[in-house]
């Protein structure tokens, strides 16, 4: 056996590809630290304590059989969480309870003090259910008690294992911790009492879990259980920020829907060399996220270059699909446990500092990662961005008319472009849609021809509104453009030359003949930065222009291999890339500064102009503009 054992792995080692990575633009990206708030990644200044509560009477779990402080009811979510008779009876042998009676058990991080401090509960995914899950997060328990947040790390390990359709029970569980940090924080006498800020609430899910905590965002909203009526809810807790860890999205569909949410903060990361849920699944949610109380919210996506799925959580290490999985996915690739979780504790520290604590300080590095160089491990980030005041101008989601907007008054047209249509966004995988569209847009400013130098005026997009629209969106010079992109490697050829119309046509003359076909060699990968010029016009044909790459850094796909083999690899995904568009925040003081006649209060076009780079392919979304209450911290020129 050990023969057959070693020769396999000689096996896959023979099978093995080249390490193939894209080039780390890391340093020149976040070479700069413009927050001067203090580092949100590193401890704060209150003592820490700790302590679990949970039924007592644990047969698995010793903690919450002999360290309880505060002894919990159990629940009944039998209603949520089924499976045939067989596995729960071998479930409840194993556990020693059934699913009518979860316990309630939590490892809390508290500062010393009296607040009242915002209370954020972080719960697991799927895993082994007896390597237990819930220790892992330790590291960010200690990091937001020190800054004056209480973390709970849930216990649903008894969940874990063999369970499909579990999610909606998953977070049915975390509001019921919620009921019983109610009841502490209102018990006279009791450890908690008036020390919780039952109206500044987070709620983080890893994998499952982070499914779980968008399920229970909508659920909190409810009256009812959508899957069954007769169950009312009453829950209504203050929940203002939900985080989500590379979660899985659609495992539960209420009515045959992704679970809306609405009104809260909202953050998702996610690993690019995930091996366990390898697509950005929580693109998904973050574009569903809809804010429509008229509140100051914001919702943020990070996709994290070389992060996997298991190192954020200190358990789960980093094989992604178990011990053996490291046999067949690819690790050499990965950043250290130590960097991911420095930039897990970074942005969760951010996050629950500008939601929960209200420093809006660090609002900025959620527009522009770029500002906080210093903070961030040294890897490459893509990030998405919206506020609650968003108004779009074209997501590309109401019709099949290419040159109307989503607003009335909004028109679309395009000038000298090779390529120019709307289409479906899709996850890595290919067959799982993003439910958004987009606009893809390509060109090539040489003109064929036998002067294969010679250029034509450059390719341009352009989004039109009228004077009625500027001013019900009340655009002014506190007001941003914003625009999502992602170049691709796609590259058409040069346009034809253009023809006078005037002249009659010749028929002794003739016709040109179609340039040969080259050979079917692939092409070297075009590795020319890509950028373009965002020009803004106001209704007296003032302009101002300025590089795309000012606000962002436009990257060609970032180069994913999971898998060790490439067979494998390819059989199982169309492409090598996931297409993760970046969000570039524009403020129009910046066109201001650099054209001072230009007024953004009469903006009337934003233009697209492709000047900078001969030809490419890029896909745009969520064009639109919004005002921020908040200040700006920009890096001026690139």
């Amino acid at each position: 056996m050990r023969r057959i054992f070693i020769l396999s792995l000689v096996l896959v080692a023979s099978c093995t590809q080249a390490l193939k990575l894209s080039k780390d633009d890391s340093p020149v990206v976040l070479s700069h630290q413009l927050i001067t708030a203090p580092n949100p990644g590193e401890r704060g200044g209150f003592a820490i304590k700790t302590m679990y509560y949970g039924s007592g009477t644990d047969k698995r779990r010793a903690a919450f059989r002999d360290s309880v402080t505060i002894k919990t009811k159990t629940v009944d979510a039998s209603p949520f969480v089924t499976t045939e008779p067989a596995n729960a009876k071998a479930r409840e042998k194993d556990w020693g309870f059934g699913f009518n009676k979860f316990p309630i058990n939590g490892r809390v991080w508290y500062p010393a003090g009296d607040g009242p401090f915002p209370l954020v509960l972080i719960v697991h995914g799927n895993h082994d259910p007896l390597d237990y899950s819930d220790p892992g997060y330790g590291y960010l328990g200690e990091l937001l008690a020190s800054r004056g947040f209480i973390l709970v790390s849930v216990d649903e390990n008894f969940i874990n294992g063999n369970l499909r359709g579990e999610s909606d029970g998953r977070a049915w569980l975390l509001l019921k911790h919620l009921e019983d940090w109610k009841r502490w924080n209102d018990s006279a006498g009791g450890p908690f009492y008036h020390r919780v800020d039952m109206n500044n609430i987070g709620i983080m899910g890893h994998s499952r879990g982070g499914e779980a905590v968008g399920i229970a965002a909508a659920f909190n909203r409810l009256s009812h259980y959508p899957d069954d009526a007769n169950i009312k809810f009453n829950f209504n807790f203050g929940i203002k920020a939900v985080f989500a860890i590379a979660p899985v999205d659609g495992q539960y569909k209420p009515a045959g829907v992704f679970t809306p949410i609405q009104n809260v903060n909202y953050m998702v990361i996610h690993g690019s060399h995930d091996g366990d849920v390898s697509s950005f699944n929580g693109l998904r949610a973050f574009q569903r996220i809809k804010f429509t109380d008229g509140k100051p919210w914001f919702k943020t996506a990070w996709y994290v270059y070389r992060a996997n799925h298991g190192q954020w959580n200190t358990v789960w290490g980093n094989k992604d699909n178990g011990p053996r999985s490291g046999r067949y996915l690819d690790l050499r690739g990965l950043i250290s446990p130590d960097e991911q979780r420095q930039f897990s504790k970074v942005m969760i520290g951010a996050f629950l500092e500008a939601t929960l604590h209200g420093r809006s300080e660090y609002l900025p590095i959620f527009r522009d990662h770029r500002v906080a160089g210093a903070w961030l491990p040294k890897t490459m980030y893509i990030t998405r961005f919206q506020e609650s005041g968003f108004k779009a101008l074209a997501t590309f989601d109401e019709d099949v008319d290419v040159t109307t907007g989503s607003l009335p008054g909004v028109t679309l047209s395009g000038d000298s472009l090779a390529t120019w249509k709307e289409n479906a966004l899709s996850l890595r995988t290919g067959n799982d849609p993003l439910n958004t569209n987009a606009v893809t847009l390509g060109w090539n400013n040489h003109i064929r021809g036998d002067d294969t130098t010679k250029l034509g005026k450059p390719a341009s997009y352009t989004i039109a509104m009228s004077d009625s629209l500027v001013s019900a969106l009340n655009v002014g010079p506190a007001s941003s453009v914003y625009l999502s992109l992602a170049p691709t490697d796609a590259k058409p050829g040069p346009r034809a030359p253009a023809r006078d119309t005037t002249k009659k046509a010749d028929s002794t003359k003739k016709t040109e003949k179609p340039p040969a076909k080259k050979p079917n060699v692939k092409p070297a990968k075009d590795s020319t930065p890509v950028d373009l010029t965002v020009e803004v016009t106001d209704a007296a044909g003032h302009s101002a222009r300025l590089p795309l790459s000012r606000f962002g850094a436009p990257r060609r796909p970032l180069e994913i291999h999971i898998l060790r083999r490439r067979d494998e690899e390819q059989q199982r995904f169309p492409t090598q890339y996931e297409l993760v568009l970046q969000t570039y925040v524009m403020p129009l003081a910046d066109f201001v500064q650099a054209s001072p006649q230009f007024d953004p209060a009469h903006l009337r076009t934003i233009r697209l102009v492709f000047d900078r780079l001969v030809a490419g392919t890029v896909v745009v979304d969520d064009i639109g503009v919004s005002a921020s209450a908040t200040p700006f911290v920009t890096l001026g020129e690139p």
